[in-house]
């Protein structure tokens, strides 16, 4: 069976995109693979390693990657998922042979200030955001 392949979308796939490629590759294999990249990518966030530990998924050796170079590249996929906020959605490129383009807006771990442990939990409460969006898309899709 061929998979759907799936580009998730953020600022600099640092945090959200990543969590999400991680999330849909753990429960959604059997009918997708999932990547992620971003506009303009940056560094690993060390909060969402820390998260996405907790449940049981190592990203810690993931790379950021770049949208622009996957459309150079000429990558298909069935669906692309936008995590950015409205402002960010705008500068997104369009790619081709795309079936649906999806938005998801979920806060961006990188903005979140406070304490190491507000910030922590802050982004515990993005990552189980994403991880239930994640799980929903998949039984909505298999209904």
């Amino acid at each position: 069976m061929n998979k759907f392949k799936i580009l998730f979308v953020c600022v600099e796939n640092s945090a959200r995109s990543q969590m999400a490629e991680a999330f849909l590759n753990k429960y959604g294999s059997e009918k997708f693979f999932a990547e992620s990249a971003g506009l303009e990518p940056g560094v690993l966030n060390p909060l969402v390693v820390e998260v996405m530990k907790e449940e049981g998924i190592d990203i810690s050796d993931n790379k950021t990657k770049s949208a622009f170079d996957f459309l150079k590249q000429g990558k298909f996929f069935s669906y692309v998922i936008k995590l950015c906020d409205k402002e960010s959605l705008e500068r997104c490129p369009i790619f081709p042979g795309v079936r649906q383009e999806i938005e998801w807006s979920f806060k961006d771990p990188a903005k979140f200030e406070g304490s190491y442990e507000e910030r922590l939990n802050a982004t515990r409460n993005v990552r189980d955001q994403i991880k239930n969006q994640i799980i929903g898309w998949i039984k909505e899709f298999n209904d």
